[in-house]
């Protein structure tokens, strides 16, 4: 993943950041996630973030823990690139994935939203470039996406996908893709590129083979 001039290196990530729990929306560290913030203890996370790093974490709600307090131990950190406030309070804006991490310890804050230490070293990988990584696999990759696609009767720009580095593909549809939270947060935790490849394709190659109407939403 290129860096532009404003990103933070991997030696600069934040030793605190805010996180946004959100369950079914993940963020991976090679794509783009449009968020619609209107809660006031959101914006209050926006109007802190923009005065210094500009990075937020997003994470989903441990939906296995019995608590509605509960957060994965995973999730990816994102820089607003862009943002817009709207006539009547709300915060449009993109996040673009940076790096993920695990949550390290959760820290006091007063302003609503909840802030962690999180922890970068398992995942400095995000910081290699990927362009180049997976291309071998393209075809495979491909194949087995245009049977999912015909399965489950949906459209897509194929052609669009082949100009695209595999792991920015994968990245971009384990975000859009109908997956079930906890598969997205797999995908999410599958550390190297190889091995995101590997579960993605055993999700998309089952999800082929079932019937849309017996998936679960």
């Amino acid at each position: 993943m290129s860096r532009g001039p404003f990103v933070a290196t991997f030696a600069e990530l934040p030793t605190s950041m805010p996180i946004f729990p959100l369950p079914g929306a993940v963020l991976m560290p090679h794509a783009e996630l449009p968020l619609n913030v209107f809660e006031p203890r959101y914006l209050n996370m926006v109007d802190d973030v923009l005065g210094s790093h500009r990075m937020i974490g997003m994470i989903q709600p441990d939906e296995n823990a019995g608590s509605d307090e509960a957060i994965c131990q995973v999730g990816c950190a994102g820089r607003i690139t862009q943002f817009r406030e709207t006539r009547d309070g709300r915060y449009e804006m993109v996040l673009s994935g940076v790096c993920r991490f695990e949550v390290n310890e959760e820290l006091p804050t007063t302003r609503g939203y909840r802030l962690v230490a999180p922890d970068w070293s398992r995942f400095a990988c995000d910081y290699d470039h990927p362009e180049t990584r997976l291309q071998a696999e393209q075809q495979r990759l491909m194949t087995t996406l245009e049977h999912y696609l015909e399965t489950r009767e949906m459209e897509a720009d194929l052609a669009s996908f082949q100009q695209m580095p595999v792991v920015n593909l994968i990245d971009a549809l384990t975000m859009a893709l109908p997956f079930t939270q906890q598969q997205k947060q797999m995908l999410l935790e599958s550390v190297e590129p190889e091995q995101r490849l590997e579960n993605f394709l055993a999700l998309i190659y089952e999800g082929a083979e079932v019937p849309q109407s017996a998936t679960r939403h």
